[in-house]
Order: C-alpha cells, then structure tokens, then sequence
C-alpha cells in the first residue's frame, strides 16, 4: 500500500532581521501555528513539518540546501510573514532541486478596522513580502505552484494537497526501475521512445529483462504458495466451478496464480516499481499475464501492454498520486468506438489486463481464449465500470520533449450484458463532444494506451506536469478545436 503519510513538505517562512526579536518571535509562533494547522487538516495527505524562519542568505541556503538531501521531503512551501528582501533567497533557490510552492497568505484572515497600527502592519506584510519573493522566482524562471488566500480557507488546503499528490508521484519517480519483459509491439510506434532522455529529465529507468529470466522464477514457485494464493482468488472473486480446485479447467487458474507469484517475486526482489510486457515475447511462459497484472497494478504497481513503458511510468505515478482518494487509476486502451448519433461513446477496454480497483462490485475471474499470442488460455478478472468523472492521460515522446495530453471523460453505466465480451470494459463519452475530443486527441498526437482515473482531476495533473517540466494539453469540455490546433502550433514555436 502507499502510505503518503511518510511523505514530508517543509513549511519555510521568510522575514529579516530588520524587525527586531519580539516581531520575530511572534513570526516564528505563527508560522509554526499555520504548518501545525496545515499539518493536521484531514484534506492534506502528507506530513507539512514547520521549519525554522529563515532571516538571512545562509540560513535560506542551509535549509534548502538540507531539504535537498532529506530523503523524506518531498517539496517545499514557502511563506513570507514579513518583507524578506528576494536577493536573500538567490543562492537558496539556485540550487533548489525539490518542488515548491509559494504560498500567499496571511496570519490574520480579517484586517482589525478599529485596533489597526503600524507595529500591526509591520508584523503583517504577506502581501508586499510575497510579491517580492514572487518577482524572484519569476526573474529566475523557476517553476512553481503559487496557491493563495487564507491558511485556515479548506479551499486553500485542498489545493496545497493536490499539489503535494503531485510533488509524491514526482518524488516516486525518482530513482524507480521499470522492468520491460521483451520489446514494444514489433513496428508500433508511440508505445516506443527514447529512455535514455526519459531518465535524465524523469528520474527513472527502465531496462529489458528476458522472458526467460522470469520464467526460471515462475517455474520455482512452491506448490503450496500457488493453491493458496488460488484459495485467495476463490474468496475474492465470482468463479465458475469448474475453474476451481478439482474443476475441469483449474489447471488454467492455478498457471495464472503460479505467474502472478513469480511476476510478484521478480519485482520485489529487483525492486521495481513497474513493468511492461508483450504477447510477442513469452517464449517458455504457458500463458499470457492476465490476473497477474491486474492484481499488481491493484497493489500499486505500474503496468501496461505491449512494450509501453511510459505509460507504465505513469499509470504508477498516478497510483502514488491518488493514494487513498475514492476510485482507482489504471492502464486503459480506447478499444471501438459506439457512433450513434444521439448517444457515441467510446468502449475502454484491453485484452487481459485493466486494473480492478476500478471494478464496480465483486469482479468475476474467468477463462477464455485470447485468440493472440499462441498461447493456452489465460485466466483474467472481468467487470464493468462504474460511471461518473474521469480522464484519460496520455505520455507520449515528440522527440523534442515529452508531452502530457489529459481527456477529460464522462464514464456511464455498461447497460448491455455483453455476453461474448470475457474482458474488464467501461464506456465514456469524451468531452466536450465525441467528435471534437476524438479529432484534439489525434491532432495532438495521444496514444491508444492510457491511464484511467477515477479519482485525479487536470489540477492534479497540471501540477505534475509542472513539475516534471512536461508539455501539458488538456482536452476538456471548454475546448474549441481551431483554438485548440492553435495552441498546438504556438508550443511548436515554443518548445523549438
């Protein structure tokens, strides 16, 4: 499970000596109050711990400097309760590695009409001290998030924590290994990319493995270890009997749960947080890995078909990122489209391996043949999707920058039985319209392979991206397309 909790952003106000020891004791008792506050806000995921005000350039530089290195700090909040002459956070910001968010707020939420004085106005400058910290962060061009209004607002809060999500799957990103099972579907073009310029500008790696390797783990596997993770699987998911212990296609059940503990194994002891495979390599391997990827996406780990890696990079990210919010993310593949004219959809869908933490009630795990690949028949869980909000983001390699393209869609109920359907489905309508975010999505590029989720927003995404310095396109229901092919041609300008 991912536990956000562990996760730490650094509370650090500004001031100077200029006010003398009691107007800094009193910074110092409010800025401890406001991390404090933040720290215990239910709508807050992560740790904020209170740092010591930094009043000259040395003890800026010190505790950015440390924030750095702090394995736990994830970003950095910053806060001027006073004026803090910008040039003091020169050196502190040059060397700045972790995310940060200023934010512009205030002690006191109400001005106190009848009592106001100038030992009060000292005191309270937030709002000339953080447009001068602002000009500095602008005049050095390094991104941020600036959130504003009062620390006690639950807006306020909301907004710091997707923006603390969002510092979490970048901090995850960093130093993960992805394990590549064989190469990307033979002359598919935008599961492929260039991993070399992925690491240095992501944090993460990712390496090919031979099949082979992990089959030798697969085929090691404890008898007793399979039948009770096959005991598991009869608890926790609707089975038919005859693929249950003794049925007539256990067999089937039991290779599924056999893969899933070798696959589990190989990625534990490699510590990897993510992986990919593909049908056209599983050479030794008896079938496909249907459940197996299912079930290891639902514990956190990233995954995606046929050799893409990037969005295996990014189904974990938003794992991390959505961690204990209501909902799931997943690897989704816009399947065949419904083009009835009063009602279009798109049918999300994928072979074997859609995540079931996204499963609307109990899902079932079935047997059917796959028909690709030339193996036996893999085992898989089976449902539908529930509707309501959600969005589709898509990494895809330009070869001169990596762009973040987000759908915003609205899931609806699967009405249809779909009896000759044996795979994990849900429907959405893209918006704003079918025919518009179809024809954006193209025009900008997006992939087949996805990730779905339930539970992030563009804000989240936005901030991500922000982060990791990615070109960010959203496709939501305020989208023109002229305007839309517009801004496309402005970020080729841009981004050459």
């Amino acid at each position: 499970m991912i536990d956000l909790k562990k996760f730490q952003v650094w509370f650090i106000t500004g001031t100077q000596h200029l006010y003398g020891e009691e107007t800094l004791k009193q910074v110092a008792e409010h800025a401890q109050q406001v991390a404090n506050s933040l720290n215990n806000n239910s709508n807050i995921s992560v740790s904020v711990v209170y740092k010591p005000i930094v009043k000259t350039p040395d003890e800026i530089f010190e505790t950015l400097q440390q924030a750095n290195i702090d394995e736990n700090c994830i970003g950095v909040i910053t806060w001027m309760h006073t004026f803090s002459p910008a040039k003091m956070w020169i050196r502190g910001l040059n060397i700045l590695q972790k995310p940060l968010l200023h934010l512009h707020t205030q002690f006191n939420r109400d001005i106190p009409w009848d009592t106001i004085d100038m030992d009060f106005m000292n005191l309270n400058q937030s709002a000339h001290g953080d447009r001068e910290f602002g000009f500095m962060v602008s005049r050095m061009r390094k991104d941020r998030k600036v959130v504003v209004g009062h620390w006690q607002d639950e807006e306020v809060a909301k907004q710091v924590d997707t923006w603390c999500r969002a510092a979490a799957g970048w901090n995850d990103w960093q130093g993960a290994k992805f394990a590549r099972f064989g190469d990307n579907m033979r002359y598919v073009a935008v599961t492929d990319g260039d991993k070399v310029e992925a690491e240095m500008k992501f944090g993460f790696s990712v390496n090919t493995y031979g099949i082979g390797d992990l089959v030798a783990i697969i085929n090691s596997t404890p008898d007793e270890d399979v039948k009770k993770l096959v005991a598991e699987y009869e608890a926790s998911y609707y089975m038919a009997d005859e693929l249950k212990t003794g049925g007539a296609k256990h067999s089937s059940v039991y290779e599924a749960a056999k893969i899933e503990i070798g696959l589990r194994k190989f990625l534990v002891d490699g510590n990897f947080k993510g992986f990919s495979d593909t049908f056209e390599d599983l050479h030794g391997m008896i079938q496909l890995p249907g459940i197996a990827a299912q079930r290891l996406m639902a514990d956190g780990y990233g995954f995606a078909g046929e050799g893409d890696w990037k969005t295996a990079a990014l189904v974990r990210a938003c794992k991390v990122m959505g961690a204990g919010l209501p909902g799931g993310n997943a690897f989704m593949e816009d399947y065949t489209y419904h083009f009835d004219p009063q009602n279009s959809m798109v049918l999300g869908s994928h072979m074997l391996e859609i995540d079931a933490s996204l499963a609307k009630g109990k899902a079932n795990l079935e047997v059917h043949p796959l028909g690709i690949g030339g193996k036996e028949d893999p085992a898989r869980l089976v449902f539908n999707v529930a509707g309501g909000n959600a969005l589709n983001a898509s990494l895809i390699d330009m070869g001169n920058r990596f762009r973040l393209l987000i759908n915003e869609v609205q899931a609806v109920e699967v009405e249809n039985e779909l009896p000759n359907l044996p795979v994990a489905r849900v429907l959405w309508k893209p918006l704003p319209d079918m025919k518009t975010g179809c024809a954006a999505w193209i025009y900008a590029g997006g992939a087949h392979h996805t990730v779905y989720s339930q539970n992030l927003t563009t804000a989240h995404l936005l901030d991500f991206a922000n982060i990791a310095g990615l070109e960010y396109i959203n496709i939501g229901a305020d989208t023109k397309l002229n305007q839309f092919r517009n801004e496309l041609h402005w970020n080729e300008v841009f981004y050459k």
